[in-house]
């Protein structure tokens, strides 16, 4: 832990108050401490330090010059680095001043103890910088570092927690670094499901690349998410511009052709001829095979895609509007697509009906009506099955 700028300058800003009130230093005391001042200020520390140590040397000091000389000491020996020194002098120092400043010096002395790697005494004056009233941002830093260094992760996870839940109580956006050390502390404690519902918490605050990756890796291994489900992570990897391996152009563009999902299949494969991740390589015929299968296979869907759709309205259940209205919006004719999955769900009898919900929300999604109407059905969609997973993470990506 290094001493903060701002603490170094607030002890700085003190020792000048001091001097400038004081009335009673005689010159020997306040030539050289006026000395280390200007010293300080032009960066050197060392022989700031120097020059506190000759106004120390002068006998028969009283109270307020004894006070200025460890203030002065305190501040040059911080910034110089002598923590031995620093430490001397705002012990000296605390029980000595009163009100906030008693809360500063502590929080100075936790943060120099910790530097010298003395823990133990570093919490001890942590803990007094707190009872004096100091909540600084310092001192929750000094804070994570001790419990990091502890190893305390249940700790970790219980205060992060608690600073996120305050946050989203009071209707402010947790901050980002508090999330983080709950994810770290949860994965530590192998806590895996509040793991998460942290990272998702990360994407709802903070979408970040990173944190795609990390959640995006986990979902498909959460406990009760359906394998059915994998074209729909490879979907979200793709939206969120994560998706950057040629095996998962490859395995993404074969699911949508076995889900029926041929206009799908064809852009996902020019997506990934775009970025080079196809048609390069040793690969790269197998690639192009690939292609030629998903253009006939749409070409195929167009011709029969009217009869596709009334063979499937006149079937038992909605299933089979569904997946038509599904291909209709990869085809880019998203208003009938939303249509035909409309009329699916309201026919009943569907095998996955949050599932169907979902497909609606994705389709709502690109309609030029807009995103209300595809937030409010996705956050309809329910399930234990992963849906409602991701039915919220295309909720994020709406939003982003």
């Amino acid at each position: 832990m290094k001493t903060s700028r701002a603490l170094i300058l607030s002890v700085l800003a003190a020792v000048w108050l001091s001097t400038a009130a004081a009335q009673g230093l005689r010159p020997e005391i306040g030539r050289p401490l006026q000395q280390a001042g200007e010293l300080l200020k032009a960066g050197k520390a060392r022989e700031a330090l120097a020059k506190v140590r000759e106004a120390e040397a002068v006998g028969g000091r009283n109270a307020n010059e004894q006070l200025t000389i460890d203030r002065m000491k305190a501040a040059a020996a911080q910034r110089a680095g002598d923590m031995g020194t620093a430490i001397q002098a705002l012990e000296a120092l605390h029980p000595r001043v009163g009100g906030a400043e008693q809360g500063q010096i502590a929080e100075q002395l936790a943060s120099a103890y910790a530097q010298q790697r003395n823990n133990g005494k570093a919490a001890e004056w942590m803990n007094r910088a707190i009872q004096a009233g100091n909540n600084s941002a310092g001192i929750r830093q000094l804070q994570q570092y001790l419990q990091s260094a502890s190893g305390d992760y249940n700790a970790i996870a219980r205060d992060a927690g608690a600073a996120v839940a305050a946050a989203t109580q009071a209707g402010r956006r947790p901050d980002e670094g508090d999330l983080l050390r709950l994810a770290d502390a949860q994965q530590r404690i192998n806590n895996m499901a509040g793991y998460i519902a942290t990272l998702e918490k990360l994407l709802a605050f903070y979408p970040k690349k990173d944190y795609w990756n990390a959640y995006l890796g986990r979902l498909p291994r959460k406990a009760g998410f359906s394998s059915r489900l994998g074209l729909d992570v490879l979907r979200l990897r793709l939206a969120a511009g994560v998706l950057t391996r040629t095996e998962d152009y490859m395995e993404m563009a074969q699911l949508a052709l076995q889900a029926g999902q041929a206009s799908e299949a064809v852009k996902i494969i020019e997506r990934g001829f775009k970025e080079k991740a196809l048609g390069e390589g040793p690969e790269a015929e197998r690639h192009r095979r690939l292609r030629d299968l998903a253009t006939r296979s749409e070409a195929d869907f167009k011709a029969a895609a009217a009869t596709k759709a009334i063979d499937a309205a006149a079937g038992k259940t909605g299933d089979d509007l569904v997946q038509v209205g599904y291909s209709h919006v990869g085809m880019g004719e998203v208003d009938k697509g939303i249509s035909l999955i409309e009329a699916g769900i309201k026919k009943g009898g569907l095998r996955y009906p949050e599932e169907a919900k979902l497909r609606l929300g994705m389709a709502q999604l690109q309609s030029a009506k807009g995103k209300a109407a595809a937030a409010q059905t996705l956050r309809s969609v329910k399930g234990t099955d992963g849906t409602a997973e991701v039915a919220r993470l295309w909720l994020v990506l709406g939003a982003a």
